[in-house]
């Protein structure tokens, strides 16, 4: 039986774990009874969760408050370059119902932005006018480092409409439609697209961006034309130092109206002549890609600029005359490269490619792991890349150890602290001192029994709320991710019915025990990834309830898959499952998190799982399926499932079964789009990789048969994931892209003398 920890020992767990420690508990109470009463206008004997959550809330960020009014004149003393990683908006969530208490509304900065309209060329320049105003008011949420008293601010923007809005509507007795308007302009911050890999060039949507480009870009000139330095002008008039003082991150295609809005800025407002306002707005401007899926990459209708942004489309116009002036210097006479590398398609609707306007409006364009940036010089933007190799980089993607270690898993944080000590929390490739470790029979023990805990805890988690029985020695299988084609989590399904027809072709076999677990969420429109939901919980309904399999396979559809459930499932996780065919997943991060947790990875080597495995070494991966070249080779001689089909009895006997209705019986005809898809349309080709994955799966199982050599393979995934740190990422873009130089330091805390 363990002894109770001493105070001291709470105090260096609760530090390990990276959380403030609280040296007042006295007070840290009358704060949280006091925000109750005063500001919840609550008593105990009528509070609900919810209030205790925001009473606690307020409390906390009460401890923020003095860091980070601190961080802000710290920045205005030292006036260091500043970076917008463009921001986004919430997705539309019932959280924001009752408030955020973590918010500052700051309406004294609200501002305007424009739509519709049209230009005037006059002998001062083009002006935008007669346009509908709707404004933008910031909220400020503070963010805090870690143990450095730094607290910066994240800035998101809500939309009003102005006071006067259409109010000589009303006067003439169009109220309702006076109050629809209003309703209109206010929706642009309402709702956000919840696609993924996918777009839809809805109208909304583009207002939707420019609003977040548009009022984030006249803050940032704000703020350049105020600062202390600048203040000796009175105030900046002259933007060559703009790109020593700002960086903007423009992260996928989303904000990229950004390059011709910081144009329009410069050009017709500012009065910059064209060369040194582009110039000016390239130097400033790096670009960051996502995907290589043509259906994700934006492309806007040129109509849909007309009519919403006039004034930006013709700037678009002139960046792209300019720029394929440039590149018929460099390739004179061949009119072909010309058209595909033009920002304007044509075709039946004329279209701005965004990403092609991206590319040559920023100074640096990279992928976000090493196989997708390859991708993109070779392939994508490959035109691109000859014309200016300079531009292109590389930046693998990482997480952050402290949510996705420290605060989800503090158990394995923990252990990790006594062997190696509590630096590698801010320098995560300590991490290699487990290699140390690796036949070390009490820590290849400790790391096991965090594991089967964390286990434990969500398979009661599981059980309450999916009221079905979880074997906790089984192993947890997981996929948890947006429920994309590309993803396969069809293959992942082919997985799960194979052992299932084995277990019932066998029973008395010994078969490794699984809880398969699928999770993730669809857009809204995508049929097909709302039928492999359907197909995952129609497996589940089968296989759950046949008493031949017993407690030898589960497999549960994961609802509502989010952070909070992540920080759940994460840390319990046996086998992390990376799939996708080679050469479509750009980085992911959820493999990342897996590997830190302690969870094996079976995947493609697509994405990161790329450096991940060359991190670990091979051995220490369960790597299968066709890489990048034998996907090219594939479609050039040209992908036939009907092979596969035919000659692999097992997977022929699954598609059967799908197409009879064996898993739909009151709907035998349900999963005949997926089958179809399979047989004929499949872009991923799932069944070229199906009999690698098995026999892979095989391997995964066998070796799950022996704790210890599973174990120790963890530790060496543990031990090599350093890379992987966020921290690592910010740095090199810092360095590298951004201009500037990371910073440890540490401010004064409020009451500390500067």
């Amino acid at each position: 039986m363990s002894r109770p920890l001493s105070d001291q020992e709470k105090r260096k767990q609760i530090s390990v774990r990276g959380l403030a420690g609280v040296e007042n508990v006295t007070e840290l109470k009358k704060n949280f009874n006091r925000h109750l009463h005063f500001t919840l206008v609550k008593d105990r004997n009528v509070a609900t969760p919810r209030d205790y959550y925001f009473a606690l809330a307020h409390t906390v960020r009460d401890h923020l408050v003095g860091r980070w009014i601190r961080t802000q004149q710290h920045y205005y003393e030292k006036d260091p370059k500043v970076l917008l990683g463009t921001p986004w908006m919430e997705e539309a969530d019932d959280w924001l119902r009752y408030g955020n208490p973590w918010e500052k509304a700051r309406p004294e900065f609200t501002l305007p932005v424009h739509f519709y309209g049209r230009v005037d060329h006059t002998s001062q320049g083009a002006k935008w006018v007669d346009t509908q105003v709707v404004l933008a008011m910031p909220y400020d949420t503070p963010v805090p480092g870690y143990r450095n008293n730094v607290v910066n601010t994240m800035r998101l923007w809500s939309a009003k409409a102005p006071n006067d809005f259409n109010l000589k509507d009303f006067n003439v007795g169009g109220y309702i439609q006076a109050v629809l308007d209003r309703n209109l302009a206010e929706n642009i911050s309402r709702v956000l697209y919840p696609n993924d890999n996918f777009f839809e060039g809805k109208e909304l949507r583009l207002k939707q961006e420019y609003f977040v480009v548009a009022a984030t870009l006249q803050d940032i000139i704000r703020r350049f034309k105020s600062s202390k330095f600048g203040c000796r002008d009175p105030v900046r008039t002259n933007f060559d130092a703009f790109p020593d003082k700002v960086a903007i991150q423009l992260n996928d295609t989303h904000p990229s109206l950004a390059i011709p809005e910081l144009m329009r800025i410069l050009v017709d407002l500012e009065r910059l002549e064209w060369d040194k306002a582009w110039e000016v707005t390239v130097k400033t401007c790096a670009y960051t890609n996502h995907t290589v899926l043509p259906e994700a990459l934006e492309r806007w209708p040129v109509h849909l600029l007309e009519t919403l942004l006039p004034r930006h489309l013709q700037i678009i116009y002139e960046i792209n005359q300019r720029f394929l002036n440039r590149v018929a210097a460099a390739f004179p006479g061949d009119v072909d490269r010309l058209r595909r590398m033009s920002l304007v398609e044509e075709g039946a609707v004329k279209r701005i490619n965004m990403a092609h306007l991206c590319i040559a409006g920023s100074h640096a364009v990279n992928g976000v792991a090493r196989i997708h940036s390859e991708i993109l010089r070779k392939t994508i933007f490959k035109e691109f890349y000859e014309l200016e190799p300079h531009k292109f980089q590389n930046k693998t993607n990482g997480i952050t150890p402290r949510r996705w270690l420290v605060l989800c898993n503090p158990g394995l944080a923990e252990v990790i602290a006594e062997r190696i000590g509590e630096d590698y929390i801010s320098d995560l490739d300590q991490l290699r001192k487990l290699l140390s470790f690796v036949d070390d029979e009490a820590f290849i023990r400790d790391v096991a029994k965090v594991k089967q805990e964390n286990k434990l805890k969500f398979s009661a988690y599981l059980e309450r709320e999916y009221k079905v029985h979880i074997n906790p020695n089984s192993l947890f299988d997981i996929q948890v991710k947006r429920i994309h084609e590309y993803k396969r989590q069809l293959l992942n399904c082919l997985h799960v019915i194979t052992l299932y027809n084995r277990i019932k072709k066998d029973p008395n076999k010994f078969f490794v025990p699984r809880t398969v677990m699928i999770g993730g969420k669809a857009a809204p429109g995508y049929h097909m990834a709302k039928m492999i939901i359907k197909l995952i919980t129609a497996i589940g309904d089968v296989v759950n309830h046949d008493p031949a399999v017993g407690d030898r396979l589960r497999v549960i559809f994961l609802e509502n898959y989010r952070v909070s459930l992540a920080e759940k499932v994460i840390p319990a996780a046996d086998l992390s499952e990376q799939i996708s065919t080679a050469g479509t997943e750009a980085s992911g991060t959820g493999n990342m998190k897996f590997m830190l947790n302690g969870a094996l990875t079976i995947g493609t080597m697509d994405g990161a799982n790329v450096e991940m495995a060359e991190e670990a070494g091979e051995e220490n991966f369960f790597i299968f399926g066709m890489r990048v070249e034998d996907v090219e080779k594939l479609d050039q001689r040209g992908y036939n499932a009907q092979e596969y089909y035919d000659r692999i009895p097992e997977l022929r006997h699954i598609i059967d079964q799908l197409s009879s209705g064996f898993f739909s019986p009151k709907q035998p005809d349900l999963f005949k789009d997926i089958v179809n898809m399979l047989m004929h349309h499949d872009r991923f080709k799932v069944f070229a990789d199906y009999e690698d994955y098995i026999k892979c799966q095989e391997k995964v199982s066998n070796l799950y048969k022996n704790p210890r050599e599973w174990t120790r393979m963890v530790i060496r995934n543990i031990a090599t994931s350093g890379k992987f740190s966020s921290d690592r990422t910010i740095a090199q873009y810092a360095r590298e892209i951004w201009g500037v130089e990371p910073s440890r330091q540490r401010l004064p805390a409020p009451d500390e003398k500067i």
